[in-house]
């Protein structure tokens, strides 16, 4: 059980880190509005946008990844499997910002669609998991 909640943790901290890249765009070009910070991102080009684009996507990504967790822990399904794709997650989303900084469009999107599946699945074998409940 442990290890889905250090997952679950790790999870909800990279929207957080994934604003570190942003910070960085945002003092190379001109520094830091502090009074505006949203309407600089908007602003950023590039790397900067891609960042920008990354980190909001880590926040849309965490509520399935939140309940997937949730599910498995309310429903006593914690399997090496569950925790396997927990991990799976955590690592995919990792990748999926690197790989969204560096330009990597295609890979990023293949990336993206197996983090997504990971929380799917466990959702879905929970379900299955419980059918005859």
């Amino acid at each position: 059980m442990s290890v889905l909640i250090w997952c679950l943790l790790m999870a909800c901290l990279l929207p957080v880190l994934a604003k570190a890249p942003v910070v960085y765009f945002q003092n190379r070009d001109g520094g830091y509005d502090n009074h505006h910070p949203r309407a600089q991102q908007q602003q950023l080009t590039g790397a900067g946008a891609r960042a920008v684009a990354g980190h909001y996507n880590a926040y849309e990504a965490l509520p399935l990844f939140v309940a997937a967790v949730l599910v498995v822990l309310a429903t006593e399904q914690v399997t090496a499997m569950m925790q396997n794709l927990a991990i799976g997650f955590v690592v995919l989303r990792v990748a999926y910002h690197v790989l969204y900084l560096a330009n990597y469009d295609k890979l990023r999107s293949l990336v993206w669609l197996f983090a997504t599946m990971c929380p799917v699945l466990m959702l879905a074998q929970s379900a299955i998991n419980l059918k005859g409940l």
